[in-house]
């Protein structure tokens, strides 16, 4: 039997999170190919829903990242994705969820290590947790 490899949705900021994605790929900076990104204009318009629809879709686990405080060309994105994260944590638990599934990063435009780090720390996090119930709800159910 192979070894469970978790599936990753990463929603990033377009300004910071997205291009540091793009300089660890360009940079050749070796990270797990678990992650599929999903660019957003910022991580403070990130809406709860995609969050569920990707845990419904079958992902392990999903990432929110965007801009430092300071770094944030909307002002308060991040205040706002803070606001939303707080929130979402909550309502992860009524589902059934461990709240390592779910992560909350702040990744500059110039930290593509950091968010090739941030990756393999999920994966490696998710392996030890398994596959996420709702994926094997819906296999048992196919």
């Amino acid at each position: 039997m192979a070894e469970f490899e978790p599936q990753i949705i990463a929603f990033t900021c377009n300004w910071c999170t997205y291009a540091a994605a793009d300089l660890a790929g360009t940079s050749r900076i070796h990270y797990p190919a678990n992650v599929r990104i999903v660019r957003v204009m910022c991580s403070g318009m990130v809406n709860p829903m995609y969050v569920f629809k990707a845990f419904e879709s079958g992902a392990d686990g999903v990432i929110v990242a965007g801009c430092n405080y300071t770094d944030c060309h909307y002002i308060d994105g991040p205040v706002k994705c803070d606001a939303m994260f707080a929130r979402l944590k909550k309502m992860v638990h009524v589902l059934g969820l461990e709240e390592e599934r779910l992560r909350r990063e702040m990744i500059s435009t110039s930290e593509g290590v950091i968010f090739a780090r941030v990756v393999e720390e999920m994966v490696e996090q998710l392996k030890k947790l398994g596959p996420s119930p709702f994926k094997i709800k819906m296999e048992t159910l196919a």
